[in-house]
């Protein structure tokens, strides 16, 4: 495994950030980190790079712990924060050589012009950080964490603030590098980690709440049917149907219905339908997507 996070639990005073968290990364992997802000994201991500300390728990890192072994974690993860702390002052090339100097990376110049051509910096090498667009700025953010050729990358909200092109090149950049190493990604853009992510984890309030392929998350073991009947229903009515999770009423006498379960709920509805004498006039499977599904687990 890349990453093992085992019962992790953090506190800040009285606040419980993570309870007992544990998920693993196979090596390979672009698995997406999700949770609205405050839910722990960016304190395991913290963890799992060895700046903050767990309260309980273990973390490897590559087979490394990260409490007794922190420098060979540190070796071999690469990693770009939600505030990518770059010298402005300096030349694009000039800090990526400062970094090399940093991380004793072998054969220096030669492993500074692979990663300015592998991140698109080659026009760009020559100019000064701060002159840089927020793209390209995060271009050399990547390269930074890149350079070491670490086996595991950690990226904290990598697109936040770029424009639309922007994304689509961060993007199609993130898709290159994982062909080679195991990424960790934070956002809360849903679109970004359906066009990146191979796996998605959801956590909400310090818990886990979700771990699964993405494909499995917006398959059928995420249903909503919308239903319409000739009269109204209560809506504590419906929510009585099994494996049920939500129940909205919609205009007129219309319902949509939530599910998580790979079993086709219809035949539950119609039989709901007709236990109850009511005709239903129309019925529809929808297709989910992950933000509908990411607002379900983390709304409470």
């Amino acid at each position: 495994m890349s990453i093992e996070v085992r019962k992790v639990t953090k506190h800040y005073g009285t606040q419980k950030a993570l309870n007992q968290v544990s998920f693993t990364i196979k090596s390979g992997e672009i698995v997406g980190f999700l949770g609205p802000n405050g839910a722990g994201k960016s304190t395991m991500m913290r963890i799992i790079t060895t700046y903050l300390n767990a309260d309980d728990g273990e973390v490897l890192v590559n087979d490394h712990d990260v409490k007794t072994a922190a420098k060979q974690v540190q070796s071999s993860i690469g990693y770009l924060p939600e505030h990518n702390p770059l010298y402005p002052d300096m030349y694009v090339r000039e800090y990526l050589k400062f970094t090399a100097d940093v991380y004793k990376v072998k054969n220096a110049k030669e492993r500074i012009d692979e990663v300015i051509k592998e991140t698109g910096l080659t026009t760009h090498a020559g100019k000064k950080i701060k002159e840089l667009s927020k793209g390209y700025k995060q271009r050399v953010g990547l390269a930074h964490a890149l350079l070491h050729k670490p086996k595991v990358l950690i990226l904290d909200e990598p697109t936040t603030g770029l424009d639309p092109n922007q994304l689509v090149e961060i993007r199609e950049l993130i898709r290159k590098v994982g062909k080679t190493t195991t990424i960790l990604l934070s956002t809360h853009i849903m679109q970004e980690v359906e066009a990146m992510c191979d796996r998605v984890i959801i956590i909400n309030k310090g818990n886990i709440v979700a771990d699964d392929f993405l494909k499995n998350l917006k398959g059928d073991s995420n249903q909503e049917i919308e239903v319409e009947f000739d009269y109204r229903v209560e809506v504590e009515l419906l929510s009585e149907i099994k494996k049920v999770r939500e129940v909205k009423e919609l205009s007129g006498f219309k319902y949509l219905l939530s599910f998580y379960t790979n079993e086709d709920m219809r035949s539950a509805v119609f039989d709901f339908a007709h236990d109850n004498g009511l005709k239903i006039l129309s019925l529809n499977k929808l297709n989910r997507d992950l933000e509908t599904l990411f607002h379900e687990l983390t709304k409470n």
